[in-house]
């Protein structure tokens, strides 16, 4: 549904040029929800805006629907009213002088398609139907909650019949309860259209828990993309290992495919893959397990001192230190030690390896440090 190839873009700044997107690569299926995920200046908004065609590229191809609306060779541009798609923005973007309906059916009236005022009536109603304002319809905007002027959006953008949604953090400006509740409707509605949606966020959570696929982007480039499970478990860098969250990082050496040696243990890892030499071992705090103080001389075992361990209803979180190395516990059951200590655990499949001298990631700068 959405194509794009080599795409390029540059901005001027004071210092020279800052390459925004850097001949990138991406496919969105139809009917699929695709988020693009990053820190601010990661390219991720410029990417999303040279799709609607509020930026022109330097360079590349963007498609839609198997149309080409950008394209450098042959040269190509189509105009963002004629693209076909519904656009929501980070602010609510509503007329304050309108009403709810009237925020909704201006674009039918006015843009391009020029809809007939009986099939205004009835989008702008099935619109606000389908994001729950129905009993809002004669309301100033004005007077609505946040939550309600987002979905007041989104109904506009839907009313539009269009093929593509494209959403630019459109929750950010929303307390945690409320996002909660709008980006549930948000992929419930796009389910129910089959509408193909490109989604961009800064916020991994709201990423993990909306998408079909995630994109990473950093500095203008994509750093991985696929199912969320994927990106979590099976991060191909550590910097997309450490933006989804959390990681116990350990230095160590392993030679050839074998196990890696750190300073708590001999760690294994599932099949033969993976660097050799000067590496780094990450798994997650859900990954440590309470072992048996019979396991501590097998590989992927080791023996910690309990620091501290905090109850929060769901789950324990925990600090203990090994070797005067800290590392970070979670467990839906209580932290159980023998003693003082206790033994721990990580299974070989939870167990992520990367080069030693891998750039670009925080964790390598802060063992130097």
């Amino acid at each position: 549904m959405i194509t794009i190839r080599e795409l390029r873009k540059e901005f001027i700044v004071t210092d020279g040029k800052v390459a925004a997107l850097k001949r990138l690569d991406l496919d969105v299926a139809e009917g699929e929800f695709f988020v693009i995920v990053g820190a601010s200046g990661s390219g991720k908004t410029t990417l999303l805006r040279c799709v609607a065609g509020l930026e022109t590229p330097d360079g590349g191809e963007v498609r839609i629907a198997d149309r080409t609306v950008f394209g450098d060779d042959p040269p190509v541009w189509v105009p963002p009213q004629d693209r076909n798609f519904g656009m929501v923005f980070q602010s609510y973007a509503v007329w304050p002088h309108l009403t709810v309906f009237d925020n909704v059916a201006l674009p039918l009236r006015e843009g391009a398609q020029k809809i007939p005022r009986p099939q205004v009536d009835r989008r702008v109603r099935e619109a606000l139907h389908m994001v729950q304002l129905d009993e809002q319809t004669d309301r100033p905007s004005t007077l609505l909650s946040g939550g309600q002027q987002q979905r007041v959006a989104l109904a506009r953008a839907i009313a539009v019949n269009p093929n593509v949604l494209l959403m630019d953090e459109p929750l950010s400006n929303l307390d945690a309860r409320l996002r909660e509740d709008v980006r549930g409707r948000i992929r419930d509605l796009a389910k129910q259209l089959g509408a193909t949606v490109l989604y961009v966020t800064h916020d991994q959570v709201e990423a993990m828990a909306m998408a079909d696929k995630i994109a990473l982007m950093s500095l203008g480039e994509l750093l991985q993309y696929g199912a969320p499970m994927d990106l979590y478990r099976n991060p191909n860098c550590a910097e997309v290992a450490e933006f989804f969250g959390s990681v116990n990082w350990l230095p160590g050496r392993r030679a050839g495919a074998g196990p890696v040696e750190t300073g708590i243990g001999r760690f294994r890892i599932s099949g033969d893959a993976g660097p050799g030499g000067d590496v780094f071992v990450g798994f997650r705090p859900e990954a440590l397990q309470f072992a048996e103080p019979s396991d501590e001389r097998s590989d992927n075992a080791f023996e910690a001192r309990l620091v501290s361990s905090v109850f929060l209803g769901d789950q324990f979180v925990y600090d203990a230190t090994a070797n005067d190395v800290s590392l970070t516990g979670k467990s839906r059951a209580v932290p159980t030690t023998h003693g003082d200590t206790l033994m721990l655990h990580v299974s070989p499949g939870d167990v992520m390896v990367f080069p030693a001298d891998e750039k670009n990631t925080t964790f390598v700068n802060s063992v130097k440090d």
